[in-house]
Order: structure tokens, then sequence, then C-alpha cells
């Protein structure tokens, strides 16, 4: 009887393994994933790749954010600056990484124009959106000369005038924004791109560029100088400190909130417990006033959205600037 008993449970014994070993690749997966998500995130550093070059102002964003994550999670967050490409070299980087949620990457505005201009080497669902950080909202300043005190000013003396813009490259938010307001206001504008702010604004101070939309950081101290003009915003909400700068939507063009920002993504199949962690720390840091006092002085309004609303915001632009560039027939030389 004894040796019966025995027997049924050896038998018993082995059945169960047997069965464990038959469970799915994918069952398999998640259940890999449980020491890795409660141990979380002290195995190792974590890195978040900036597809810019250092000390500009995705970085500056991104190394605010991070350096306050960082104290809150106890744990050392790593930057990683890869610029190239239009930040398609950093993004794809990303692509390729390990959804252990050690690796997370920056992005603007500019993720949702690249699909449209580049042979990629990555599809939108390679990755997972965990929070918007930051707005960047795009202000429309003209040289001093330009005779023209108001937007409605702007728009009748291009009418007869010719005009040109600049942006910091082709598919920039600066140089989307102003082909939407050519578009709309039925002018004819010529685009003279620049490799950064810094050029845009010497060749505006002198005469020799018309109009840029360009986030406030650099330009509005040469307004406060008599140098330049400001006109007005393209955002949802006012800048705190310039409420006399009109929204374009104001001046009745409806729709006309278009601005870049700041976002945080993870590659897909992050875990969803990582994710969602994440993106309420950020939220939470996004709140602090000194935080907020550094997002202004970088020209940001600290803004957050979680995984679903950056997924929407993504898929709203992506739209919005694929009807821009195929209006107006844009390819990359």
């Amino acid at each position: 009887m004894i040796k019966q008993l025995l027997r049924t449970c050896c038998l018993y014994f082995l059945s169960a393994m047997a069965a464990g070993a038959a469970f799915s690749s994918d069952a398999s997966a998640q259940a890999s994933f449980k020491p890795a998500e409660q141990n979380w995130p002290h195995e190792k550093p974590i890195t978040v790749i900036v597809p810019y070059t250092p000390g500009g102002a995705t970085d500056i964003v991104t190394r605010i954010v991070m350096k306050e994550l960082s104290t809150r999670l106890g744990q050392r967050i790593i930057i990683d600056n890869r610029p190239g490409a239009n930040a398609t070299i950093g993004t794809a980087h990303l692509a390729r990484s390990p959804a252990d949620g050690y690796h997370f990457a920056t992005v603007i505005a500019a993720h949702a124009v690249n699909p449209h201009l580049y042979q990629m080497p990555y599809r939108n669902d390679d990755f997972q959106p965990v929070t918007q950080m930051a707005e960047l909202p795009m202000f429309l300043f003209v040289a001093k000369d330009l005779p023209v005190k108001s937007v409605a000013e702007l728009v009748n003396y291009g009418k007869t005038h010719p005009l040109n813009f600049a942006s910091s490259g082709t598919g920039s938010s600066a140089h989307m924004i102003a082909l939407h307001f050519a578009n709309i206001n039925q002018l004819e504008m010529t685009h003279i791109p620049y490799r950064g702010s810094a050029p845009i604004i010497s060749d505006l101070l002198a005469g020799r560029v018309d109009m840029v939309f360009d986030p406030i950081l650099v330009p509005m101290p040469y307004v406060k100088e008599n140098r330049l003009k400001v006109l007005a915003l393209s955002a949802k909400n006012k800048w705190p400190d310039e409420p006399n700068i009109p929204l374009m939507t104001e001046l009745g063009y409806e729709g006309f909130d278009l601005s870049s920002w700041v976002a945080l993504l993870s590659p897909k199949n992050t875990p969803d417990t990582i994710i969602n962690k994440m993106a309420e720390e950020i939220t939470d840091i996004l709140k602090d006033d000194e935080v907020k006092q550094k997002f202004t002085q970088a020209g940001f309004i600290p803004k957050a959205a979680g995984p679903l609303k950056l997924k929407e915001l993504i898929a709203e632009d992506s739209l919005r600037y694929q009807k821009i560039i195929d209006k107006n027939r844009i390819q990359v030389e």
C-alpha cells in the first residue's frame, strides 16, 4: 500500500513538471519579467538616450527631469547623447535596446515628422510611449525693419512683397509651422534652412531673413532691446511672463496651436508596471515649483501626459504634419 502511494505521488510530481515545461513561450517570458519588475530599478543604471547634442534645449529638459527622478528612485540615471540624422540615430538605438525598464529616449515633435521625410530604420510600433514632459511654444519673430506691427500687417505685406522665413532645418517645427502659416494665408514664402538657432538670430538681426517661428529663449532679449519684433505665439496657452503676446488662435487662426514638445519613449514590450511608474514619478516632478522655474528659464512649459495621451499626441501631430508635407511637396535633399 505504502509503495503504491509513493509510486503514485512520484508519477503526479513528474506529470506536474512536464506540464510546467509545456507552458507557452509567451507565458515563460512574462514570468521571467516578474523578478525584474519587482527589483526594478535597482539592478543597474537607467539609460536615457538624448538624440541631440549636449547643452541643447532637449538635453537641458531631459537632465532637469532625470536629476529629480534619480533622487526619487534612488537610482543612477545615465544621459547618453547620440545626435545625428535628425534624431533618428539615437531613436533607432532605443528601438534595438532591451525592453527591461532600463532603456528610454527623449524625443521631440520631429519624431512625428521624420517618418514622412526619411526612410526610417524603425517603425512607430517599435516604441512604447511613456509620458510627455514639456511643451515648447513657438513665437513669431520678425526683423526690426520689416514694416509691420501685427500678424495682419505681416500678411498684407506678404501679399505684395516677397517674404522669406528661417528654420533650423527641413522638417523642423519652425519649418512646418511657417509653411502652415503661408498655406492658410495663401502666401508665397521662401524657406531658408539653418543649422541651429544662433545663425538664424544673427541673420534676423541683420535683416537678411524676414521672420521665424522660434522658442522664446534666444530671441526675446533682442525684442526687449527693440532689435527684433514679436507678433504672436503658436500654442494653446499664453506664455506666463508675456501675457500681451497674442495667441494665433486669438487672432482668428482656428486650430493654429502647433508647438513642439518633449516626451519620453521606451522600447516596445517594456512592462506596463514600469511604464506607469515612470509616468507617475515624472508627473509629480513636473509639479515642483523649482522644476517649473527651470523649465521657464529654458523656454519650456512643464506638461505631463501619460502613455495613452502621448500616443494620441504623436498620432495627431503625425497626421497634421503629413498634410503640410504633402501639400507643399516637401522632400529632403
